[in-house]
C-alpha cells in the first residue's frame, strides 16, 4: 500500500510540474521547420530561362556578361537559352522605366527551365536581378 501511494504521489508531481520554464529541449528534424528548398541546377545542364512580365507596363531587361537589352511587354514572355549552368555565370537584371518596384517570382516548372515572373510589388526597392551561379544555385536580389 505504502508503494502505491508514493507512486501516486510521484506520478501526480510530475505530471503537475509546470514544464515551460524546463531546460529541456526536445531536438526536431529540420525537414519539419526548414521552409522550401533554394533552386538548384545541375551544373552544366542545359537551361532554358522564361521571363513572364505580369505588370500592366513595359519591362526592359539586360543580360550580362553579353549586355544585351530587350524589352518584354504586359503580359508576354522571353525565352532565354542559356548553353549552360556554369560557364559563364548568368545574370539578368530588370527594371521598369517608370520606376516603379518589381516582385520577382522563381519556379521549376520542369527539368531545365527556370521560370522568372515579374509582378509589381509595393516593396522598395523590390527585386532587380537574377543571377545563375556556375554551381548551378539561383539568387534573386
Amino acid at each position: 500500500m505504502f508503494k502505491l501511494i508514493s507512486a501516486t504521489l510521484i506520478t501526480t508531481a510530475l505530471l503537475l510540474t509546470p514544464t515551460n520554464n524546463s531546460p529541456v529541449t526536445l531536438a526536431e528534424t529540420c525537414a519539419s521547420h526548414c521552409g522550401a528548398r533554394p533552386l538548384q541546377f545541375k551544373p552544366g545542364q542545359y537551361i532554358r530561362v522564361q521571363i513572364v512580365n505580369r505588370t500592366p507596363r513595359v519591362l526592359k531587361l539586360e543580360e550580362l556578361p553579353e549586355m544585351r537589352r530587350i524589352s518584354v511587354e504586359p503580359g508576354k514572355k522571353y525565352i532565354l537559352d542559356q548553353q549552360s549552368a556554369t560557364e559563364p555565370n548568368l545574370s539578368l537584371l530588370f527594371w521598369d522605366d517608370t520606376g516603379r518596384s518589381l516582385q520577382a517570382n522563381v519556379s521549376k516548372p520542369n527539368f531545365g527551365t527556370l521560370r522568372l515572373e515579374l509582378r509589381p510589388s509595393n516593396k522598395f526597392p523590390g527585386d532587380r536581378s537574377l543571377y545563375i551561379l556556375n554551381d548551378g544555385q539561383i539568387n534573386v536580389f
